[in-house]
């Protein structure tokens, strides 16, 4: 066998690779069966009567996936109707929320009573739900949900304030048969803290006790997440063809995962806009490029890995919605965004949302809980540490 032809089959061999690695994490659904959001407010939505799409197993009040979502989530959260729950929610539902994990429908009753004891009068706009099939007749939907509340009760923050919030949490549920088994919860929780007016490393230092309860003696991490294997580079991929889905993985293989920080220009318009944690709004490459560095330098060979890729075609414009749920995973071991290196363990769990227009991408949500990350920044850490600058 010659050299050329020995290196074609390896190369072959190692496309195939990377195409079974990241090109089996894009899904697609079909925006011209359901009634997308758009622009409509609540009241304009409830006045849609029907829907292409056919809900198997769903209760016939729901029109479709979207509507499904929209309306559980109002009528539990702001009608009061905890015990809707009960009906959309599986028994055994596992939800991950951040670095922990919660088990049960008993456990998002508690925590649902909890928040509203907080906030009792919250309110949860639905900005966006992008949706795809999920397994045989399932669906996985990401709701991005800008909030606003009073906080009248005391809550695992701290003692009430009376003072008024606003925030962004993103949910992603994979629903079966009418009910929810399992569910991606980020909330900005880091924000909240701050408009509440508390320390958040304080709240983080007490969140961080109670991580410590939950798995008192063990040991809590296993093996060490870093962008390379080894001595090798990180895994380079090119998109396919011109699909939204290949354009998305071929900016997050390049940008999150190679640190190629150059590239933003090349996959966001001159003018985008990044809504970041803690209410923060960037525009323009520059402010987009250094929010990136600034997250990336606290966490420097952190493994960013990608768990799935949502894609809808909007249906009034030439554009797609994109929904991303993500992990970052290694030592917090420089300094950034999250102050000075600690050098702990973390876990950060986020979603982005994305409008994509001709090629580009001209707006993004980004979504994770900075708290959470304080939290594990502090675990088994001396009472008086400050391993974080303040911000």
């Amino acid at each position: 066998m010659t050299n050329d032809k020995k290196n074609d089959e390896e190369k072959n061999v190692n496309d195939k690779k990377n195409v079974s690695k990241f090109s089996n994490k894009v899904f697609y659904g079909d925006s011209s069966e359901v009634n997308s959001i758009s622009y409509s407010d609540y009241n304009d939505y409830l006045k849609n009567n029907s829907s292409r799409q056919d809900l198997e197993g769903f209760d016939e009040e729901y029109l479709d996936i979207v509507d499904y979502i929209l309306k559980i989530t109002h009528r539990i959260w702001e009608e009061k109707g905890i015990g809707i729950i009960y009906d959309t929610y599986h028994n055994n539902v596992v939800m991950h929320a951040g670095s922990q994990n919660i088990s049960g429908v008993d456990s998002v009753i508690s925590g649902t009573l909890q928040t509203l004891h907080a906030f009792p009068d919250r309110r949860l706009i639905g900005q966006n739900v992008i949706w795809s099939n999920y397994d045989k007749d399932g669906y996985l939907s990401s709701h991005r949900i800008l909030s606003t509340g009073t906080n009248l009760g005391d809550s695992s923050f701290g003692k009430s304030t009376g003072k008024k919030v606003n925030f962004r949490t993103t949910v992603e549920c994979a629903v079966h048969n009418n009910r929810i088994h399992e569910e991606w919860l980020v909330r900005d929780n880091l924000w909240v803290v701050k408009q509440l007016g508390l320390d958040p490393h304080e709240v983080a230092k007490e969140k961080a006790k109670d991580m410590d309860k939950k798995t008192p003696a063990l040991q809590k991490n296993f093996g060490l997440n870093e962008t390379r294997e080894g001595q090798f580079f990180p895994q380079k991929y090119q998109a396919k063809d011109s699909s939204v889905g290949e354009f998305m993985l071929e900016m997050l293989n390049g940008i999150y995962q190679c640190k190629l920080f150059n590239k933003v220009k090349d996959y966001y318009a001159d003018n985008a806009v990044v809504h970041f944690i803690c209410d923060k709004d960037l525009v323009g490459y520059k402010q987009i490029q250094g929010m990136l560095i600034s997250l990336f330098a606290s966490f420097p060979n952190g493994e960013f890995s990608i768990e799935r890729i949502n894609c809808n075609k909007r249906v009034q414009e030439n554009s797609y919605d994109v929904a991303v749920r993500w992990r970052l995973r290694g030592l917090h071991d420089g300094i950034g965004y999250f102050g000075k290196p600690s050098g702990k363990q973390v876990e950060i769990l986020g979603i982005n949302h994305y409008c994509v227009s001709e090629g580009k991408i001209i707006e993004e949500w980004i979504t994770f809980d900075g708290l959470d990350v304080l939290a594990q920044t502090y675990i088994d850490c001396d009472e008086d540490s400050e391993n974080i600058d303040e911000k």
